[in-house]
């Protein structure tokens, strides 16, 4: 239940924020509060321009549908691409993590679970994937936080992919199922 507390926090504070400007003037159709929000924001002077804001949100471009041939035309491929990327990722990932005390076993990075207690091999997992995540996924994190300006995030993306799968096979290799 304390999870709950950072969420009503982060639910308060987004209350408190203005809407941005772009959506309460081209969704909202509210150029006069588009206006005191980026006034609010920016800390400057603005004028309301709703005859500009209506003709932006008539725009055929900006009034296509999700479910659209418009959307699949423009942004279909785009669409298939993350989402079956993810959907591998996630297959690799999870999967891993769910056989990880057998793949730890069989890789020789802790001991047989008959050797052990459950409290013990409880332990030895979570040592392993503590290891992990101090040398791969925390290392990771800070790079793309420090390079994905300068790098990019499709290459930043793809040199995450590349790393996990060196990872991944560093495991599978020495897998043994007999």
């Amino acid at each position: 239940m304390v999870d709950v507390i950072p969420a009503a926090l982060t639910y308060y504070w987004r209350m408190k924020m203005p809407e941005t400007a772009r959506y309460t003037a081209l969704i909202a159709r509210n150029a006069k509060q588009a206006a005191t929000n980026m006034a609010i924001v920016l800390n400057v002077e603005m004028e309301a321009e709703p005859e500009k804001v209506e003709r932006l949100a008539m725009e055929p471009s900006s009034s296509y549908g999700l479910f659209s041939e418009e959307f699949l035309r423009r942004h279909g491929l785009h669409l298939l691409g993350v989402t079956s990327t993810w959907f591998f990722i996630c297959i690799a990932f999870y999967s891993q993590s769910l056989f990880q005390k057998s793949i730890f076993t069989n890789v020789g990075w802790i001991p047989s679970s008959k050797t052990m207690s459950a409290l013990q091999e409880t332990y030895m997992v979570a040592r392993a994937q503590t290891i992990i995540a101090l040398c791969g996924t925390i290392p990771g994190y800070w790079f793309t936080v420090a390079f994905i300006d300068y790098i990019g995030r499709f290459v930043i993306q793809l040199m995450g992919f590349f790393m996990m799968t060196l990872f991944m096979l560093g495991l599978a290799i020495p897998y043994n199922t007999y």
